[in-house]
């Protein structure tokens, strides 16, 4: 068994040509969306100021005064496409349409941006109609804006826009980025709106990609405090809700979904005044509104989605799988089961590590649904087979490749499970499928009277 250690399972000709043909859908996918990169918002603004602005007594006498008047005064669509031009020009052409209060409006843009260099890049936006309700009378409406962009360091982009038109204004933003945080400085000078933004984002480095932001924001408008959270639900989907706290625009609550390249913009205005009470229920609502959500909703539909996934796994890999396993037990029937009863017998005369037991699979606690069932396989042969002068080593990798082993529960995680003696004192360890394993240890010993 020299050098039997290193060796694993390699793939069928069959895995090996559906990994290539999946790989080459991927990646004319990515090809498609890197060429065209769409992009779309869609915004439906709420005014629920009747729920903290009303005055009772002017309601009383009205049909139906007792129930508070929320309505849709806004909507917002855009959408955008690039098309490269060459190596170093893209053009992208997009619209929008909107209306507010019973008047709209849309434009049609075009933009062309080249990269200059490595450093930096340059955009010249050309609004070829900016049209609404109002747009007979006055015509075409045209505009320009310049961008340009610098890394100033690895983590750091400066950022010059100069925009001319109907909100003709300069503004420059400093932008850093790392992997825990996002930090925004920005200063515009403007007609009509000159303000100084400053935002600082917390990203947690968990599964959900959690992160927690606040933003200051003041000009000739007033100023404006912005707090929020955003977290990610899904592959694809994100979602967020900020808390907007301004004089004299009152308390709104913005609510974000992000699909894919698709995003969904909810503003709700609460209320025109600081109202604690308006404050604390944009605050608190969307948070027990997302837990209810979350473990009502989304935790069954994933679980039950990952539970089909795993079934469709399973039915097509059962054929692969029983054609593993029997090369499994046909290699310990043979050639495995014999020299481990050679190593057996030296060992007897010579006390070193003697693999007892070991199993590898998925493993059912106490405390795991009913319905669940344990899927293991014993390879106490296999694993004795490995072990060279009183020690085994298994690298940073699924174990299903070792000889003598196989998948039995394929897309669900696993573990091994090793009782082994050495020098004559009993040994026990739990490792998962990927973790490495260096046995023997002394933090695997069992006390003897257990």
């Amino acid at each position: 068994v020299e050098g039997w250690e290193v060796v694993e399972r390699k793939r069928t000709p069959a895995e090996i040509r559906e990994e290539y043909e999946r790989l080459q859908r991927e990646k004319e996918e990515r090809r498609l969306q890197q060429r065209t990169n769409p992009r779309g918002t869609i915004s439906v603004g709420v005014d629920a100021t009747d729920l903290f602005d009303r005055y009772d007594e002017d309601f009383e006498e009205m049909p139906g005064g007792g129930f508070p008047h929320i309505e849709i005064n806004r909507m917002h669509i855009s959408q955008s496409i690039e098309a490269p031009l060459t190596n170093n020009d893209t053009a992208m052409l997009s619209g929008s349409l909107s209306t507010h209060n019973g008047s709209g409006g849309g434009n049609i843009n075009v933009t062309v941006r080249r990269v200059t260099s490595a450093k930096g890049w340059g955009e010249v936006h050309t609004y070829w109609a900016q049209c609404g309700l109002q747009f007979s009378p006055r015509g075409l409406r045209p505009s320009c804006s310049l961008m340009t962009a610098r890394h100033l360091d690895q983590n750091t982009m400066g950022y010059l826009q100069w925009r001319w038109g109907p909100n003709s204004a300069m503004t420059t933003s400093l932008v850093r980025d790392t992997k825990s945080s996002h930090f925004t400085l920005a200063l515009q000078l403007g007609v009509p709106h000159s303000y100084l933004m400053m935002s600082y984002q917390y990203k947690f480095q968990d599964e959900d990609q959690t992160k927690v932001k606040g933003s200051v924001k003041t000009g000739w408008f007033g100023i404006v405090v912005e707090y929020g959270a955003e977290r990610k639900i899904s592959r694809h989907s994100v979602v967020s809700a900020n808390v907007s706290i301004g004089v004299p625009q009152g308390v709104t609550l913005k609510i974000k979904l992000s699909r894919a390249s698709q995003t969904y913009l909810f503003p709700v205005h609460l209320t025109d005044q600081l109202l604690p009470s308006a404050v604390f229920y944009a605050t608190v609502g969307p948070l027990l509104a997302y837990i209810a959500v979350h473990r009502l909703i989304i935790i069954p539909y994933t679980k039950a989605q990952k539970e089909q996934e795993l079934e469709l796994q399973r039915k097509s890999s059962a054929t692969d799988i029983a054609k593993k396993k029997q090369e499994a037990e046909t290699a310990v029937s043979a050639y495995l089961q014999n020299s481990f009863m050679n190593i057996k017998h030296a060992v007897n005369y010579h006390p070193g590590l003697i693999i007892l037991n070991g199993w590898y699979g998925k493993f059912v606690s106490d405390t795991s649904q009913k319905q669940e069932k344990a899927k293991v396989i014993d390879v106490t042969v296999p694993l004795q087979c490995l072990v060279k002068d009183s020690k085994l080593i298994l690298t940073e990798a699924s174990k299903a490749g070792l000889p003598g082993f196989y998948d039995p529960c394929v897309g669900e995680e696993k573990s091994l499970k090793l009782l082994y003696q050495f020098r004559g004192v009993m040994h026990q360890v739990i490792s998962a499928d990927t973790e490495p394993l260096r046995i023997p240890k002394q933090s695997h010993r069992i006390e003897s009277e257990s």
